[in-house]
């Protein structure tokens, strides 16, 4: 699989196939979007590289929670970003460019905060708050 920004300028390898997409509707995700929330894939950190940019990426993390992300300073597009707690790389799925074809959404997280307006429109299973994941 292989996935980069919408400048090109930040590109990435993963060397496993990826099924499951895990879309969180929760308000921090919400806000930081600009959407109803965010659709991801979560990858094992040692079948994840960067192929180019990764190291100038831009990342943020909101004061006083572990909630984080990065972006490609160039064009503003979310980019992967390392989760310590689950060993793995969180993905955002719209990333993904090539070997994605098999990626379906799985779950829904946060359903019980989700905005007015949002409606789950596929089979992914329905969580009403946080999906309890577990590093393999």
């Amino acid at each position: 699989m292989k996935g980069q920004c919408n400048c090109g300028g930040v590109r990435y390898r993963i060397s496993v196939q990826l099924a499951e997409i895990f879309c969180c509707h929760c308000s921090i995700c919400r806000r930081g979007s600009g959407r109803n929330g965010i659709a991801v894939a979560i990858c094992p950190q040692d079948s994840f590289e960067w192929v180019a940019g990764g190291d100038g990426l831009v990342t943020w993390q909101k004061p006083d929670s572990h909630w984080k992300t990065s972006f490609c300073p160039r064009c503003g597009s979310p980019m992967p970003i390392a989760s310590d707690a689950l060993h793995a790389m969180i993905v955002p799925a719209g990333s993904i460019m090539e070997g994605g074809e098999s990626l379906r959404v799985a779950h829904h997280s946060w359903v019980g905060s989700s905005a007015p307006w949002d409606r789950i429109g596929d089979t992914g299973a329905i969580h009403q708050e946080a999906i309890q994941l577990t590093a393999e």
